[in-house]
């Protein structure tokens, strides 16, 4: 992958965009993240001494979290507390110079440090704000707080996760952090759209409920209800929208996953089991007709794979153009043929662990290329740097340090 670098280190499509960010662990600074993966040059502001909350998230290696290295890479990083009288003239500058402040406190919060937003575009009368809370900045619940878990249960995604007989289940990873920063880096963009359309316009505040942004990725949920009269449930592996479509175990032990919704796919499925004849079937000859019968098409799909091995599974749905995919663990995907050509997991720089593999850029703009330069670093890494740029000389922050203001 080429790896052109502009002016002060970045590229991409977003090179020149100024992000400030203030917000903590995911969602929020995931969005920031993505922003600077297109090239706009991200500064993140940590309270002194303990910093954003997810520097101590699991997993660790040497006492370091793995997950703030990569949630917070290429970000310049600086500590400040907001609540100090003597950070204002500091933020003020900070302010002045960006686009973008993106933030996720309780409703309130930065209005009560003395940040109201009429003080913020006084400041920047051009500044998108980005407010990420669990429910929004109004309602009955505005104050509550939040987390991926309470996102993804109160958003409709537990209920319908997990065997149908079962508990409902959230997913190994927290889902409805990463659902939101995607809906958060893209309510910007439309933001500084409108903005690069009408350079005169002012400044727009964006009120982001992440709960909102998980329920509005499963969108159908409430229409069925509203008109079947009928909650989507849980089924487990079993898809409810194709047959057959599942998760099913090979002979040698291994997990494979099986889908295809159109007449053709599923004809090519049924060639790669050896039972062309199903294709022709007339109780299978539409997909709603395939649904009605997914037990028994699952069933039969499920015995042919625990006969064979992974190997003969994908060579055979290879020959035949079926859609299947292994399941992959970690392991698997680092070595995975699609994966390597494609130059996907980029070797960057890590202050702690030196060169490391990190998912690189999505989507590949092909004129203006995007690259990741390094991962997140220790806490007020660049405070020297950035507040230098600002006025400071060494005697004014070793002061600020002592006050723990920086």
């Amino acid at each position: 992958m080429t790896d052109p670098v502009g002016p002060g280190g970045k590229s991409g499509p977003l090179h020149g965009l100024k992000v400030l960010d203030i917000s903590t662990i995911v969602a929020a600074p995931s969005a920031a993240a993505l922003l600077a993966d297109y090239g706009a040059e991200v500064t993140k502001i940590e309270l002194p001494g303990s910093g954003d909350g997810l520097r101590h998230f699991p997993p660790l290696k040497d006492g370091r979290s793995l997950w703030w290295k990569v949630t917070n890479r290429d970000k310049k990083l600086l500590t400040l507390d907001l609540r100090h009288p003597r950070a204002r003239p500091l933020f003020r500058a900070l302010l002045a110079r960006s686009d973008v402040l993106i933030e996720s406190f309780r409703p309130g919060t930065l209005d009560a440090w003395g940040w109201p937003r009429e003080t913020l575009w006084e400041v920047q009368p051009r500044l998108v704000i980005l407010r990420a809370t669990a429910f929004g900045q109004d309602g009955p619940y505005a104050g509550r707080p939040g987390f991926a878990r309470v996102f993804e249960a109160m958003g409709g995604l537990v209920y319908i996760t997990g065997e149908a007989d079962g508990a409902p289940m959230h997913a190994g990873y927290p889902i409805g952090d990463a659902i939101g920063g995607l809906f958060a880096a893209l309510g910007v963009m439309v933001a500084l759209w409108k903005r690069a359309r009408d350079p005169g316009l002012p400044g727009e505040e964006i009120d982001l409920s992440l709960t909102e942004g998980v329920l509005k990725l499963l969108d159908f949920l409430t229409l069925k209800h509203d008109l079947l009269g009928e909650s989507h449930e849980r089924t487990g592996n079993r898809s409810q929208y194709t047959a057959p479509g599942g998760v099913y175990r090979s002979r040698d032990g291994q997990w494979v996953s099986l889908s295809g919704s159109t007449d053709a796919i599923f004809a090519a499925n049924c060639v790669a089991i050896g039972r062309a004849d199903l294709a022709v079937d007339p109780r299978y000859g539409s997909n709603y007709g395939r649904c009605e019968s997914a037990a028994a098409l699952n069933g039969v799909f499920e015995r042919w794979f625990a006969q064979h091995s992974l190997d003969e599974i994908l060579c055979s749905f290879e020959r035949s153009g079926g859609t299947l995919a292994p399941v992959y663990s970690a392991r698997q995907i680092a070595q995975d043929a699609q994966m390597q050509a494609r130059g996907f997991l980029q070797t960057v720089q890590d202050a702690d662990h030196g060169a490391v593999r990190i998912p690189g850029v999505v989507p590949r703009f092909v004129r203006d290329p995007c690259a990741i330069h390094h991962t997140a670093g220790p806490l007020g890494a660049d405070n020297a740097d950035v507040y230098g740029a600002i006025g400071l000389d060494a005697t004014e922050l070793d002061e600020l340090r002592r006050l723990r203001v920086i």
